[in-house]
C-alpha cells in the first residue's frame, strides 16, 4: 500500500496593475521551495482567461512538512510582500487523493 501525500491548491489574484510584480514573486519561491524536504511537487500555473489569477499546485509528504514550508523564510518573506500586490491573502485548500 502507498503512502498518502498531502495535496494543496493555494491561489492568488493579483491586483490589476501588479500582475507582472505578483507573478515575479511567486516565481522566485519555486526553487527554493523545490529543494525543501517533502516537497514532491510544486508548480504555478497563470490562468489564461484572467492573468492575474496565479495557481500553486502541490504535493507534500505529510502536513508536518507543509507547515516547516510555510514557516520557512523565503515564504515568510514572499508573504510579508503579498499587500500592494495581491487582493487578499493566499486561498489555502488541503487535499487528499480518492483516485
Amino acid at each position: 500500500m502507498s503512502k498518502s501525500t498531502l495535496h494543496v491548491v493555494a491561489r492568488l489574484t493579483a491586483i490589476p496593475d501588479k500582475v507582472e510584480e505578483l507573478k515575479s514573486l511567486l516565481l522566485s519561491v519555486i526553487e527554493p521551495t523545490r529543494r525543501e524536504g517533502g516537497c514532491i511537487k510544486y508548480e504555478l500555473f497563470q490562468s489564461q482567461a484572467n492573468p492575474a489569477d496565479f495557481t500553486f499546485i502541490e504535493e507534500w509528504e505529510s502536513e508536518e512538512l507543509l507547515q516547516i514550508h510555510l514557516a520557512s523564510t523565503h515564504i515568510q518573506a514572499a508573504l510579508s510582500q503579498l499587500e500592494g500586490l495581491a487582493v487578499a491573502s493566499p486561498d489555502i485548500c488541503r487535499y487528499q487523493l480518492l483516485a
